[in-house]
């Protein structure tokens, strides 16, 4: 299965913990998804709390494959980062695309969808989709 071409994931954070447990809880939560390639990208270098456009660069070419990256934020700055990575178009993977989902729901779906082999447009859609989810 590490052939296949798999949408990758990259959650940004931020708190490094939070992208870091975000992304094990959507694996988890999605019967392991192993091949699925999840990359946490919280915090700063320093390890504190804020973005980096450097953790997120690098996030995102450790999870492609081929197949399209798919980037959910968290809130504010790791929004904004992520849009300036994208502008300036050299920064992350082709076929890298800011993802507007909550963020753990969003996961979760984005890394189940993934995990079926589908397509970047499917997963963003189903990360989208979380919007709807009702809790009562």
């Amino acid at each position: 299965m590490s052939e296949e071409k798999l949408v990758g994931i990259v959650l940004v954070s931020h708190s490094a913990k939070v992208a870091a447990s975000v992304g094990e809880l959507a694996k988890g939560l999605a019967g392991g998804a192993t091949a699925v390639p999840v990359a946490p990208a919280g915090g700063t270098e320093g390890g504190g709390l804020g973005t980096s456009a450097e953790l997120i660069s690098a996030a995102a070419a450790s999870v492609d494959r081929g197949a399209g990256v798919a980037v959910l934020t968290d809130l504010g700055s790791a929004v904004l980062t992520v849009k300036a990575l994208l502008a300036e178009g050299d920064e992350l993977p082709d076929g890298t695309r800011l993802v507007d989902a909550p963020f753990l729901e969003g996961a979760v779906a984005a890394v189940v969808t993934a995990a079926t082999g589908a397509d970047l447009d499917a997963v963003e859609a189903a990360a989208a989709e979380a919007y709807s989810y009702r809790k009562v």
